[in-house]
């Protein structure tokens, strides 16, 4: 399911997001960044464990705040590691939305064509679905109309329950 936001997309699918052909994908990452599991150990089982220690070379990092790395053998090019939670591993709307904001500054920054966001928080961080994708779509959208780039955004949702949560929100921003 796809909008556009003039010349741009926001798109909700339903798969792996290690496998995306996108310039970038997003780490839902705490704020040491240390990779073990959720999207963060897929990602490091598929990409290699290159991507951790660079991304740990550069933390710790503010919860919200969001760095980059290589994407190791991964099919995008770059890994944005978005702090999403500290070390309690705890999250809530202000973390996510800070995060989702911090990882799209940081492709714009690289005139990225495209990114790949997971649902950040909803894993490890217990965030409901339902909240997190109004939080991470309405942050998307505000984005895309002021910015340049990226031209894609993505939400790639593992979980069924997770997918449909996204896809009724972007229904709703459809219809709206």
């Amino acid at each position: 399911m796809r909008v556009q936001v003039g010349e741009k997309v926001l798109e909700v699918v339903r798969g792996d997001i290690t496998e995306q052909e996108a310039d970038a994908i997003v780490n839902a990452a705490n704020n040491h960044l240390w990779m073990g599991g959720g999207v963060a150990g897929a990602i490091k089982r598929k990409g290699g464990e290159e991507i951790e220690k660079e991304a740990v070379s550069k933390g710790p990092i503010p919860v919200g705040e969001a760095v980059v790395t290589s994407a190791g053998r991964l099919r995008a090019k770059y890994v944005i590691h978005a702090a999403g939670m500290g070390q309690d591993l705890r999250t809530d709307e202000d973390k996510i939305r800070d995060a989702t904001e911090n990882a799209l500054k940081r492709a714009e920054e690289l005139k990225l064509e495209s990114v790949a966001f997971p649902a950040i928080g909803t894993g490890v961080g217990g965030f409901p679905a339902d909240m997190c994708a109004e939080v991470m779509i309405g942050t998307a959208l505000d984005f895309l109309k002021e910015a340049e780039n990226p031209k894609l955004v993505r939400f790639v949702l593992f979980g069924e329950e997770t997918y449909e949560a996204f896809r009724r929100k972007l229904e709703e921003v459809e219809g709206s």
